[in-house]
């Protein structure tokens, strides 16, 4: 028997492309991004930078080795939705415990399958990142295109992410303490800053540079998270104080939010970097380090300038900042993901380069 299409992806220049339900079966308006990772769905949807975004996988097969209790980047997954072109519910793994239909499912996940994500990538390359509207196969097109003009994506992403109260993650072999200001912050973050033998205190975005400041922090982190940075004011004004006091170091948005701190300024990408597979230069020693990567926005390489922070990575395919520093206060940061799980693991020295201004 032939499966109907039941659900539809309509995009804001008018676009339809049917499709078969799987997780949760809900009409969503989002924004609309690809993911060219072969590996890592579970780190992707459990991933806090996804919110409020439907991410169409470029890799054509999705789910065949399932979910594990092990893996989540987040405990509470908040991505709209995932675009894939053929779903397994079946998979084939000793480590599965559910399920990732299952698993979108419990956390209002939408899912479509069956979809040309070839085409969609084109499209996005073509146009840039937009709003897409799932739902029913049976909506009209008008409908479509009116609930799309009438909805506004939202912005408040990151204080729906960050935690709400204060937590504390301790390293069997202690020797710093860090204070992570969680923007939407990825779990293997903690977990590397507590390899390298940091305990780590996880606050709230929006927690201010007295109470950080109580905590008597060895080292300062900030990190990723999704939406714009320039919307995360609470955390810049907390960075712009705290900057010179005490070392600091800032991962993907809170590479971003580090270079507003000082001035210098941020724009949007057309389609973003999000991947395992980025090419980025360290212009100190020539060294080339393939990147994982999940972002919209980069800083603007002439903004910097005047500021006292330097440019110390670029990407290789675009030119964008990839990293920054400023030597005298002892702060540094990066666009993409050196605690990237499954991986590509080439930046895990920037932990220890980390642990290394905190011990100096």
């Amino acid at each position: 028997m032939i499966r109907q299409y039941d659900r539809k992806l309509v995009l804001e220049n008018g676009t339809e492309i049917p499709g078969y339900s799987f997780g949760a079966v809900e009409d969503k308006v989002l924004e609309l991004v690809f993911n060219t990772s072969m590996v890592g769905y579970q780190e992707i949807i459990s991933d806090p930078s996804y919110t409020d975004q439907a991410v169409v996988m470029t890799y054509p097969l999705i789910g065949n080795y399932g979910m594990s209790d092990e893996d989540y980047e987040s405990k509470n997954p908040s991505i709209g939705a995932l675009i894939v072109r053929e779903y397994n519910d079946e998979p084939s793994s000793w480590r599965s415990d559910r399920t990732l239909g299952e698993v979108m499912e419990q956390y209002h996940i939408a899912g479509i399958s069956g979809v040309d994500t070839r085409r969609i990538t084109r499209i996005i390359r073509e146009i840039g990142s937009c709003k897409v509207l799932l739902t029913d196969a049976v909506t009209s097109h008008e409908e479509a295109l009116k609930i799309l003009n009438s909805t506004e994506l939202k912005r408040d992403q990151v204080s729906r992410v960050s935690v709400k109260e204060p937590y504390m993650s301790e390293a069997s072999d202690k020797t710093f303490h860090v204070v992570a200001i969680d923007c939407g912050m990825k779990l293997n973050i903690v977990r590397d800053l507590n390899r390298h033998g940091c305990s780590v205190t996880v606050v709230p975005y929006d927690t201010t540079a007295d109470k950080i400041k109580a905590l008597k922090p060895d080292g300062i982190f900030i990190s990723n998270g999704p939406g714009d940075p320039v919307d995360a004011t609470p955390v810049i004004s907390a960075v712009k104080e705290l900057r010179g006091q005490y070392p600091m170091f800032g991962i993907c948005l809170g590479h971003q939010i580090i270079s507003l701190a000082y001035g210098a300024r941020t724009y949007k990408l057309k389609f973003g970097h999000r991947g395992g597979n980025h090419p980025v230069m360290d212009r100190e020693t020539g060294k080339i380090e393939v990147t994982s990567q999940n972002h919209s926005y980069a800083v603007d390489e002439d903004s910097v300038k005047g500021t006292g922070l330097e440019v110390t990575h670029v990407n290789l395919l675009d030119n964008t900042v990839e990293g920054i520093r400023c030597e005298k206060d002892k702060v540094f940061s990066v666009q993409y993901h050196p605690e990237s799980a499954p991986g590509p693991c080439d930046s895990g020295y920037l932990f220890d380069r980390f642990v290394k201004l905190m011990g100096s």
